[in-house]
């Protein structure tokens, strides 16, 4: 077996093992070249392994991270609320709504909303997993469409708000994702611990007659969750 792949094996053994928590630093490059008497290429070229993986995080300037491989999964595929998707956790969850305003929006929101209207709701939540802050969630929501939302409302569950109360059939959404770094209001309003990167999930969703009535931008930190989708092979016959 080539060095390198032994060197990762046995280090992701031992991280599945709990020899290694979830946070805590990994072994200099130079501590991990005499433990296991390699190169200090072949040492990156496991580390790398381990990156791709996802049993470790880079960190720039300190040591890398290691991550949660018991992380918790996020469909991509469908339309969830955080309230369903938070009754498959076994751990203590919360939301906590930071604020929620009524106002008029930017040009790039009204843009993306296509808003006649001049107002817009503002919502900013937290979702707090096992007592840490782990998701920062920024929505608009058209005003013309979503009426009498409260905090109370939106600490509970939105979307169980917009198709009970409401009476409106959410129907389908576009989804981007990236990896950013990390910005002043994640490191303010989040447990962000050693990461500098975030991942972004930013959702465009839309009513059964076509209808844009929601825009958010959902930040996560990296080592809580794993995003998982099915992918069919489409013949080109």
């Amino acid at each position: 077996m080539v060095k390198y792949v032994s060197i990762y094996k046995d280090i992701a053994k031992q991280i599945q093992k709990g020899t290694y928590h979830p946070g805590d630093l990994m072994a200099s490059e130079h501590e991990l070249m005499e433990e296991y008497q390699a190169s200090r290429d072949t040492i990156r070229k496991a580390m790398n392994l381990l990156i791709q993986n996802g049993y470790i995080q880079r960190s720039q300037g300190r040591r890398s991270i290691v991550l949660d491989i018991h992380r918790f999964q996020l469909p991509i595929s469908n339309i969830v609320s955080f309230k369903e998707v938070a009754k498959s956790m076994d751990v203590p969850v919360e939301t906590r709504v930071v604020s929620l305003e009524l106002k008029r929006p930017d040009d790039n929101v009204k843009k993306i909303l296509k808003l006649d209207s001049e107002n817009v709701w503002v919502l900013k939540r937290q979702r707090i997993i096992n007592h840490e802050i782990v998701i920062l969630d920024i929505d608009y929501f058209n005003a013309d469409i979503i009426t009498g939302l409260t905090k109370e409302i939106a600490e509970n569950s939105t979307y169980e708000y917009f198709e009970d109360v409401l009476g409106l059939h959410i129907a389908y959404a576009d989804k981007v994702i990236t990896c950013d770094y990390t910005e002043d209001q994640d490191r303010e309003l989040m447990d962000m611990k050693d990461f500098n990167m975030i991942i972004s999930i930013k959702g465009y969703v839309y009513l059964e007659d076509n209808r844009i009535f929601q825009y958010t931008t959902s930040r996560h930190r990296p080592d809580y969750f794993r995003y998982e989708d099915m992918a069919r092979r489409i013949s080109t016959m």
